[in-house]
């Protein structure tokens, strides 16, 4: 009877911090309304979450009969939760508040030396942050890093671009300096969940991330849901067998695919036709000049990636894909495989660029920490609980960044 009574009582303060998370500020009594819980047990639980800190009063807003009544919301600043970006070139660091509102950003060159000097710029790059921001105390970190974390021995499989972090628990390292829980996870899913979350308030629940850059992969999101795989490799695209000849040596480790729609894919491709040697921000500036062997590569380069895409809308029927990373967020890039995608598929299908550009992964980052953190705080894991924060608007979040 006891531990039925803790789980009931589990389950209404869940469903009361994610009336206020979702509709604050918002009354008490509107709280009892989209609850369906009683008025008193409402006022016990808000009285208990504002002693504590967690929620805070806003103001008053008219009864039904001139009658003012208290309105509540989340507060903000009660606990912070970091969103961690690795990336091979760079690192990016957020720190949000409990509303998903990007407190501070930081943006350093990734050590090269990898491994555990790049847990230790992490750990600093986190700490610095957290102490030099106005913040509740750090509850919660996300890294999202360039390959798939292996959920037995911590270790990052499938990450080239940054050295050794195949041979550490990424996780457990940044967990032991940092003193906080550390989840881990693909760079891009994590733009999915982003790109995902600032529209959470359509009834598009169904989307393809695809990202390219220096490789090419893909983020599936379905029903609402991040699609993981029973390995965690779902949606390594570059893999797919086709482009270059899958049965060659080279496709096992780089992927037929990302050998003809990446970085080192356009370069080379280039290089052929002119003998020159440009970087891809150089190609595409070339595209814009009408440079016709410049075009013809990035033509090349997209039918691959439509190529790709139809085979996604195939087998997930997605209500959009959208392109992201350095080079698939490009207008250039977007267009030509949305044509592509015309004449090799049947039915029309949404190419999207990303609305979040290079900050996609760090907030998806940021919501699943504070999913995280709400459940870990508030349903203290009972099975079945969730509670869903929404997410900062988006002019809120970009003002908020660099």
């Amino acid at each position: 009877m006891v531990l039925q009574s803790k789980i009931s009582r589990r389950m209404s303060q869940s469903a009361v911090v994610e009336a206020i998370a979702t509709c604050g500020p918002i009354s008490r009594a509107s709280v009892a309304r989209m609850t369906r819980l009683s008025k008193q047990t409402v006022s016990e639980i808000v009285g208990n979450l504002e002693a504590d800190g967690w929620v805070r009063t806003v103001g008053q807003t008219e009864g039904h009969i001139g009658r003012r009544a208290v309105v509540y919301e989340i507060a903000p600043n009660a606990a912070a939760v970091a969103s961690v970006d690795l990336g091979g070139t760079k690192v990016r660091v957020a720190l949000c508040d409990l509303t998903g509102c990007i407190l501070a950003e930081r943006v350093e060159p990734t050590k090269q030396t990898g491994g555990l000097n790049v847990v230790e710029q992490v750990s600093r790059m986190v700490r610095s942050i957290t102490l030099a921001t106005d913040c509740g105390d750090l509850k919660f970190v996300v890294v999202g890093v360039p390959g798939v974390p292996d959920t037995v021995t911590g270790m990052i499989r499938m990450a080239p671009n940054i050295r050794e972090i195949d041979q550490i628990n990424l996780g457990r390292e940044l967990n032991i300096r940092l003193g906080v829980d550390v989840l881990i996870e693909n760079d891009v899913n994590l733009a999915a969940l982003g790109e995902h979350w600032v529209d959470s308030r359509t009834d598009e629940d169904d989307l393809v991330f695809v990202s390219v850059g220096t490789g090419i992969g893909a983020g599936i999101v379905v029903e609402g849901k991040l699609m993981r795989g029973v390995s965690g490799a779902a949606g390594e695209i570059g893999f797919l067998p086709f482009g270059a000849d899958p049965f060659e040596a080279e496709s096992l480790k780089t992927g037929a695919l990302e050998r003809v729609s990446a970085t080192d894919a356009i370069v080379g491709q280039y290089q052929a036709l002119t003998g020159k040697n440009l970087s891809v921000p150089d190609i595409f500036d070339a595209v814009g000049e009408g440079d016709p062997h410049a075009e013809k590569t990035l033509d090349n380069v997209a039918l691959q990636i439509a190529r790709a895409s139809a085979t996604l809308i195939a087998v997930l029927d997605p209500s959009r894909i959208v392109m992201g990373g350095s080079i698939g967020m490009r207008d250039e890039l977007t267009q030509r495989v949305s044509g592509f995608l015309e004449q090799c598929f049947p039915r029309v299908a949404s190419i999207q660029p990303s609305k979040l550009g290079a900050h996609a992964s760090l907030v998806g980052g940021a919501s699943i920490a504070l999913s995280h953190l709400h459940m870990s705080l508030f349903a203290e894991g009972q099975k079945g609980a969730e509670i869903r924060v929404p997410p900062p608007t988006f002019d809120t979040f970009k003002a908020r960044v660099s």
